[in-house]
């Protein structure tokens, strides 16, 4: 239990960190403003309902009794979990970005894949019972893939979506690590893994991981490009 807690202080207190450490103090003010909307603020409650509710029904013995069912319902999730919150992020005020968030959520599910290639094999129990987790879920990959997709946008000088891109990446497989972290806790490496995380710890962080999203990509002027490229005020 007590390990656990410190799991627990260390994820909150790193990501305060990391938040506060980049920017002066108006930054943060401004950022922090237009990160928090009626709109978002509304939105990321009702994605937190959405958590408590959609994992309790997963336990019903209906779903739980058969693997495919299990399988595909946990997965389907995830893919909400993750349009939800890029939803969140943009705000959807145009038709492409019906698009964008079809691609979070496809992000989100996508991760599970990894474990038919650990097991070589198509079958689900044996994608089931695998003898360790496979690599995607290794927590550690998130930040290497986000920085390396964002040195390669900067580099071959990409624009529209392929800017929100590394954003979007980091939403969708952040909620999903978050999401399996209550069954097999964070697994950092190549420093091990976490306790498993406490249920509330889960639904809190995903909530307010679209608004880290927006405040960092004002303190980057990910926001400010876009809007200024497209002529429109992204309502966040």
């Amino acid at each position: 239990m007590l390990k656990r807690r410190r799991d627990c202080r260390f994820i909150l207190a790193f990501s305060i960190l990391v938040l506060f450490m980049m920017a002066s103090g108006m930054e943060k003010a401004h950022a922090l403003l237009q990160s928090c909307s009626t709109d978002s603020l509304v939105g990321s409650l009702g994605l937190g309902v959405f958590c408590l509710v959609a994992d309790k029904l997963l336990q019903f013995p209906i779903i739980q009794q058969n693997n495919w069912l299990r399988a595909l319902s946990d997965n389907a999730i995830h893919g909400v979990i993750g349009m939800w919150s890029w939803a969140v992020v943009i705000g959807i005020k145009k038709k492409t970005n019906f698009g964008e968030v079809i691609l979070a959520g496809f992000l989100a599910s996508v991760i599970d894949v990894d474990h038919f290639f650990l097991a070589r094999s198509l079958s689900l129990e044996a994608a089931l019972t695998l003898p360790r987790r496979p690599f995607l879920h290794c927590s550690t990959v998130i930040p290497i893939t986000v920085l390396a997709l964002t040195l390669a946008v900067h580099l071959l000088k990409l624009r529209d979506l392929w800017c929100v891109l590394p954003w979007m990446l980091f939403v969708s497989w952040t909620s999903h690590h978050v999401r399996d972290g209550i069954r097999h806790g964070l697994w950092i490496c190549p420093f091990g893994k976490t306790s498993p995380l406490p249920f509330w710890l889960y639904v809190i962080t995903t909530l307010t991981l679209p608004h880290m999203c927006s405040f960092l990509m004002y303190l980057t002027g990910t926001r400010q490009m876009l809007s200024s490229k497209h002529r429109m005020h992204l309502d966040v």
